[in-house]
Order: C-alpha cells, then structure tokens, then sequence
C-alpha cells in the first residue's frame, strides 16, 4: 500500500463515455460546494471488489449528498475483452452499487484510459479527494483505511464550513424501508 499524496490542484474534467446509476452526465464543475471523492476501479480487480468499491458505497451512503458526491470511475487498463459496459451494468447491478459510474473513455493510442491517463493513475483501486472548490487534495493507490479516509473528508468538510461552503458530517439515517439489503434485514413498522 502506497503512502497517500497531498495535492493541491485543480482537478482536470472526466473523460466518460457511458454514466450508470444517474440520469445524465456528471460534470465536476456542477459538483463544486461538495467534497468529491472518486474511485478508479476495474471490476476483476480483486482490491477493488474486497475494499475499494465497498468503501466508495458506504461513503455514499454515510454523508449527505448536499457535502458529499462519491463518483466511480471504471478504469479498464487489461481485460478489456470482458469488462465491457453490457459486463459493467450486470456488475453494477449484481452488487449493488448505488453510486454515479463513468465509464472511462479509451485512449486511442494505448491501454490507459484517458481520465486514468489525466489524473497519473498508477492503478485500481486508485482514491482522488476533492476539496469544495474542485481541487485534488488526496491522490491515493491502493487501499485506504476507512478511518483515515473518513478523517480525510471530515477535514474538507470542515475547511468547507469555516469558510460558509455548507453543512458538515454523516447522516444519521439508518435503512428506512422494510426488507433486506447488503447491510440489514429491516422489519416492517408496527
């Protein structure tokens, strides 16, 4: 596991081709005033579907949408023959992820994706932190704990509200409708 990078730089836009899970494209300019945090990924990236993506999920699901806006970034670099979109949206929703998914678009001249390619990517799972203002704070490849990475967003969140950018912190809501999901089995209200 490498040591994360501190940057301080505006970061470039996403090159996608294809977006899962939201009804149109995901711009990064229209998420300023949020922390943004996005996951590079390949769906046979063993890191990826035992920490990486199970992590960007409960970050989604942990802080409020109006601070938070957990993006994934499919990123294939190998295997390109079994990680097509039609193999991603069955991935996506065998396993249920409920975050924005971009599909990276293709170099025309190599392996590396593009937004890879924009961002030195080193490989999956890769960690990029927005602060409000659209600059990289936090480059990271390989597994994060989720407690330096929850320290990590709460500072941004932090420096966000001292400077009136908005709220700060986790929701406090649990699953709310009855029935079972990856976290809980709920029962129905009396």
């Amino acid at each position: 596991m490498s040591r994360p990078k501190v940057h301080t730089v505006e970061a470039p836009p996403l090159q996608v081709d294809e977006w899962l899970n939201v009804c149109a494209p995901v711009d990064l300019a229209g998420l300023r005033g949020k922390v943004v945090l996005l996951y590079a990924f390949q769906m046979l990236c063993p890191a990826c579907l035992a920490h990486g993506l199970p992590q960007a999920e409960r970050v989604h699901r942990m802080f409020r949408e109006d601070d938070v806006a957990v993006i994934g970034l499919h990123t294939v670099f190998e295997h390109h023959d079994v990680t097509g979109p039609a193999a991603l949206r069955a991935f996506t929703q065998e396993y249920r992820w409920s975050f924005p998914i971009g599909i990276d678009r293709p170099a025309p001249d190599g392996n590396i994706p593009m937004t890879m390619r924009d961002y030195a990517l080193g490989g999956t799972p890769s960690l990029v932190l927005l602060d409000r203002r659209g600059h990289i704070r936090l480059h990271h490849l390989g597994s994060i704990d989720d407690l330096a990475l929850g320290s990590a967003i709460g500072r941004l969140l932090e420096e966000g509200a001292a400077r009136g950018e908005g709220g700060a912190g986790p929701t406090a809501n649990g699953p709310a409708d009855a029935g079972c999901g990856p976290e809980a089995c709920v029962a129905p209200a009396p």
